[in-house]
This record gives structure tokens, sequence and C-alpha cells, in this order.
């Protein structure tokens, strides 16, 4: 499956360097630009910055840290991993991202999603009971954008639109464009609506339960007319030397980010058999590269997607380990995954690996 994409996640984690000592927010940033041009270096696909507002992460502007990436790579594509769109302009997210689409030669992609956090919506003067209004107005004006050419608009949420022209255009005509989903069959539908690329947020329990999602969408995409393209999923985990270095690295920052997190949304604490139970059977990719990619490729078959993103941070992890696990991810995991999918022994010499 050479026209199989792999792409890396992160939310910009703050990570601790090797005396274990947490760093700013500013040398988080700097550390993930090192990661994508890294990345870079080895031939991964994709490089997808996701938008928080919270303390255990830095990037809340993730085109800003693209345009930072953009100068220092060449080929790696530069998305989003989500623009928040229901919180944001449609109009400036678009103009954004055509800016580092111009700085990157055309690399940039934008994924659109609701916002599984609430913390935007009131910091930028939203009402979460509006929280589906707001998308599904800005993602229909968004749709016009994405024509590049003047547009007439009207909604609820923001000032209307009367034959508007928006700059800087892209120098193709077309950003590249996916929708986030997490589940919600709504959402899938819209996104279909709409002839957008569809990216799966697959992060707890098997993947295969997923299928029906992406059923969903090629016969909604079916019956509206719009074009059902390759599906995308993003799930979390890490790579390390080992199994057990892996799980042992990962365990730790994870259990504090996921228990920080459940805290909010009514989540017992995490136990070590939960977690064990989910990189054995679920949606957790922790382990050697070997594991990693036989848990990659079985995913890629069982759902038939276009583009696995993996989510290679979890909060405080040592930056040593972070940059390794993206090594092995570029040198080893995806040659690895193309080597199973493609029924060769891993390793073997192919046009897929070159």
């Amino acid at each position: 499956m050479s026209d199989l994409d792999f792409g890396l996640d992160t939310f910009g984690d703050v990570p601790a360097d090797d005396s274990g000592a947490q760093v700013s927010h500013a040398r988080a940033i700097r550390q993930v630009v090192d990661e994508a041009v890294l990345a870079d270096d080895l031939g991964v696909d994709v490089i997808a910055l996701g938008e928080h507002h919270r303390p255990e992460y830095s990037i809340s502007s993730p085109e800003t840290v693209l345009a930072g990436i953009a100068t220092r790579t060449t080929r790696i594509r530069l998305s989003s991993g989500v623009t928040v769109l229901s919180s944001d302009d449609p109009v400036r997210v678009f103009q954004r991202f055509a800016t580092v689409d111009a700085l990157s030669g055309g690399r940039a992609e934008v994924i659109l999603g609701r916002g599984s956090f609430t913390e935007s919506f009131p910091l930028f003067g939203y009402d979460l009971s509006d929280y589906d209004t707001l998308f599904e107005e800005k993602i229909e004006l968004f749709s016009r954008l994405l024509e590049e050419k003047p547009v007439s608009w009207k909604g609820t949420v923001r000032a209307p639109l009367e034959n508007a022209e928006v700059f800087p255009p892209t120098e193709s005509g077309h950003l590249a464009t996916w929708v986030g989903v997490g589940g919600s069959p709504q959402s899938v539908i819209r996104t279909a609506h709409y002839g957008l690329p569809l990216m799966l947020a697959v992060i707890g329990g098997p993947p295969e339960r997923f299928a029906a999602y992406i059923d969903l969408y090629r016969r909604a995409a079916d019956q509206f007319g719009t074009t059902a393209h390759p599906v995308g999923m993003h799930s979390p985990g890490f790579v390390a030397d080992t199994d057990q270095e892996a799980r042992e690295v990962h365990w730790p920052s994870y259990r504090i980010i996921r228990d920080r997190i459940g805290a909010l949304r009514g989540w017992p604490p995490i136990r070590r058999e939960e977690y064990d139970a989910e990189i054995e059977h679920g949606s957790l990719y922790v382990g050697s590269p070997e594991t990693v990619a036989r848990k990659i490729a079985g995913a890629v078959r069982q759902l038939g997607v276009g583009r696995f993103d993996l989510i290679y941070t979890a909060g405080a992890q040592p930056i040593s380990a972070r940059m390794r696990a993206v090594e092995l991810y570029g040198s080893k995991v995806v040659p690895m995954v193309r080597d199973i999918l493609a029924d060769r022994p891993a390793g073997t010499p192919g046009e897929e690996t070159a």
C-alpha cells in the first residue's frame, strides 16, 4: 500500500528535560519544531498539531507553529489536528492556513473540528449553548471559502459577507481540508455532505468498531453525490526500543494526563490493568517498532484507511524519549507497516519502502 500516508500528531505536551524538570511552554514549542524537522528528514508524510488552551499543552495556535516548521522543512505536510472552528472565525482560519501554504510551497492542510475540550469557547466569548450552531454555520461558510471565489453568506453567529474576496488565495487554488470526528454519526454525515475527507479520532477500544462510521461516510457521500475520500485515523501511542521500555516511559505521564482530564469528565482513575489491556486489544499503539507496526497494520487492514497518524506525546515525557520515538516511527515503524501490508517480511527491500 504505497498510497498509505503516515503522520505524527501532538498537542505540544509540555515535556520534561532529562533531569526530570518540566520545561517552559516556549521551549516546548521549539521542541515540537525540532521533532517535526526530524520527521521531515525521515520521510514521515504529515505533522499535525492540535489546538488546546490548557496548561498541559503548549500549542494554542497550530498554524503559527506550522509556519515556523515550514521554514525548516522541505517535504512534510503541515496540518492542524484539529483547528477548533466553532470558536474561531472561518475567514481568518482560511487566511492563516493559506499563508502557511504559501510559506511551505503548498504543504498546508487544516483539520476542522468542533472541539472535545471547551476552554476556547469562554476564552473567545462564545456560548456553549451554541455549540452545534457555531460549527454548523461556520463549516458551511468555510466550505464556500474553499472555492476561492467572492463569497456572499449570511448566518447568525458572525457578520454576513457580501461578495467578499478573501486573501491570500492559495497558489494551487485548493487548501487541503479534513473534518475531524470523534464518533458522532451526524458529524460523519455532515463531512460527507460537504465532500471533505474524514479523519477519525480512534482513541479507545477496538478500532474495528469504527468500521460502521466509514461505511456511513461512504454511503452518505454516495447519496449526496459528493466524493468519499480515503479516510484517515489518528490514535495515541509511543515507540521505544523495546515493549517494556515503551510502556514504562509512556505509562506514568499518560496516567497523569488521563486522570486529570478524566476528573473533569467524571471518569474513574485509570488502572494499570486497563492501560495494558488497551495496548493489547484497544487503540493504544505502545511498544517496540515491531509491535507498533504490527498493530498499525492490523488497524489499517480492518478499517481500510488511507492514512494513519500516531499521537506520539502524552504529558511530561522526557525530551530524549520523544525524539527517539519520532526517530523509530519514521525509520522503522513506517517501513515495517508497508512491508506487512505488502505481505513481505519486515525489512525486505521493495518499492514501497524506497
